[in-house]
């Protein structure tokens, strides 16, 4: 299961580096146009998948910054939210590399910033949730990429593991 994890943290870095060289060609008015995503443009999605990573990797290691709202707007442009993501994503991939079985398998106990009620399980649990929503989130970024008519990204796990994550294979 660490490994499992692992891996994640190593394709998440990967994935998020394709999606924001991809948002570094768009125009201006492209990166915040309102396409209709969760939280609309490429942007604020961006910035939404950071915001979360951030509350959650604070909730797990006590360290870093954290939000009191999931639509947070910590930066104005996307070269400062690449670099924070660059670190986010570094951050991440220590954190995995620091896990154990035994941790992975203890109970986990935050408070959601949506409904002020602790609640526990797994990290385990915690930990697939982070990548599973990271996933869903450039998924849409990729829609609005689409939709304004650029190249379609290859994100898939699979094309990580065949080139970059070899070790994974």
């Amino acid at each position: 299961m660490l490994s499992h994890f692992q891996m994640f943290a190593a394709y998440n870095a990967w994935a998020n580096r394709l999606v924001y060289q991809a948002a570094a060609d768009l125009t201006d008015d492209e990166l915040h146009a309102d396409k209709g995503a969760f939280f609309g443009s490429v942007f604020a999605t961006l910035t939404h998948i950071l915001v979360a990573d951030r509350i959650w990797l604070h909730r797990m290691t006590g360290h870093g910054e954290t939000y009191a709202a999931l639509n947070a707007r910590p930066f104005e442009d996307l070269a400062s939210l690449d670099a924070a993501r660059t670190l986010l994503d570094r951050r991440i991939i220590d954190f995995t590399a620091g896990l154990t079985e035994e941790r992975l398998a203890a109970d986990f106990t935050y408070v959601p910033v949506t409904n002020p009620v602790a609640v526990s399980h797994k990290l385990r649990t915690a930990l697939s949730h982070i990548f599973n929503h990271q996933t869903h989130h450039r998924g849409q970024v990729h829609g609005i990429l689409t939709a304004l008519g650029k190249p379609s990204l290859s994100l898939d796990m699979i094309y990580f593991v065949r080139t970059e994550g070899k070790a994974w294979a």
